[in-house]
């Protein structure tokens, strides 16, 4: 313990990081000096001996490791997708937004992020709870990965408890049936030969529109859908449906490494046409190929070249809010799941059909499942000697 000035100062010689710790005790007396010096003293050993690291790391070093960690899980067995790689980078943005990348870890505690919900409306009013739940389940990811790294002396940060009702989860964006029927009309036109007469802007205009066909069909997620491969398609069945009307029935296999939720699972869909349909004007349709591939065959279709023309489409058919909606590719997956309730399709079947929970679609569609609950309820019957009988 010395002076400097008039105040006396603690410094503490850390062995590991060959470095002193230097406290002011702010305090000109020596008695109270030393009692302020003694509790820093034994705070420093004990985060010493816990794994503590009090000079060197940052906030913004911190996330930079943490996300290079997380990049090598991409796409491995029990890994993430690049989809869920991208949010997390997004949730990471909005914690240095929030929280200054140049913040010593030795300054955090517990209790750092405990207002996380007011910090972030503070940072966007209109951000959903289940958002920044979501951000509050990756920071304590971030924070297990420090304290193994022995950046930190515990495993997580307690958080302000957030309740989030069903109503205030809200419906998913989708389009009602006037706007899909306009789609479909529209991409008539938008394919033809008239509206399009160079042939290779047409060809691209032609897989963009079995895409989206594809997707309001199978209600694949867009990234299942890019990753998927001619070797995934298991077969096709020509059938007829309720009313008589013909179609194509497709077996699919969505194999675990392009699930967002990790889950194989075997999906028999209408739209097989459109996948035959695809696959008649593709140059690639080896069973390692890619079904949707840019115009080498060597990648994904891009993500520029499908949101290009979702912008064409969105103005030919007079959305103008289609970003305020939050209208996308994703859209049409909601629009299968909605068209599958609609029709009464058991919960339990629509959830298995679309790699999603039971719970899942009843808190993002209750609007229809109450409805669905609301026919059963009107559905009459009487009882024979031999049991129940619907009428």
């Amino acid at each position: 313990m010395s002076r400097s000035g008039d105040v006396y100062q603690c410094r503490v010689w850390l062995n590991e990081e060959k470095r002193y710790l230097r406290r002011s005790l702010k305090t000109t007396d020596h008695t109270t000096a030393v009692q302020r010096g003694e509790k820093i003293i034994l705070e420093t050993l004990t985060g010493v001996e816990a794994g503590k690291k009090f000079f060197g790391v940052n906030l913004g070093s911190l996330v930079e490791e943490y996300l290079e960690y997380r990049k090598n899980d991409i796409d491995v067995e029990g890994g993430i997708t690049a989809g869920r790689f991208i949010t997390i980078q997004s949730q990471c943005r909005a914690l240095l937004r929030t929280k200054s990348p140049n913040l010593k870890m030795n300054e955090l505690d517990e209790n750092s992020f405990y207002d996380w919900r007011q910090m972030r409306q503070g940072d966007n009013p209109s951000i959903a709870l289940v958002t920044i739940r979501n951000e509050q389940a990756t920071i304590n990811s971030i924070a297990q990965f420090a304290y193994r790294k022995k950046y930190i002396p515990f495993q997580r940060f307690n958080f302000r408890k957030i309740s989030i009702s069903k109503g205030q989860i809200g419906k998913r964006s989708n389009f009602t049936d006037a706007e899909y029927d306009r789609l479909i009309g529209f991409m008539r036109q938008y394919v033809s030969k008239k509206d399009c007469p160079n042939d290779d802007e047409r060809i691209e205009r032609l897989i963009v529109r079995d895409f989206i066909l594809i997707l309001s069909n199978t209600a694949l997620r867009v990234g299942e859908l890019r990753q998927m491969k001619w070797g995934d398609v298991e077969s096709f069945t020509e059938e007829t449906d309720e009313s008589g009307q013909k179609l194509t029935l497709v077996t699919l296999n969505v194999r675990a490494e392009i699930s967002k939720v990790r889950n194989q699972r075997r999906v028999i869909s209408r739209g097989g046409e459109y996948f035959l349909r695809h696959k008649g004007r593709s140059a690639f349709t080896k069973a390692d190929n890619l079904i949707f591939t840019n115009k080498s065959g060597t990648h994904q279709l891009g993500t520029r070249v499908l949101y290009q023309h979702w912008y064409r489409l969105m103005e030919g058919i007079g959305i103008d809010n289609y970003k305020e909606r939050k209208l996308s590719y994703y859209s049409l997956r909601h629009f299968a799941i909605t068209c599958r309730l609609r029709a009464s399709v058991p919960i339990f079947d629509i959830a298995s059909f679309a790699g999603t929970g039971v719970q899942h679609i009843e808190n993002h569609y209750g609007h229809l499942t109450d409805e669905m609950r609301r026919q059963t309820a009107l559905k009459n019957f009487t009882i024979t000697k031999t049991g129940i009988v619907e009428t």
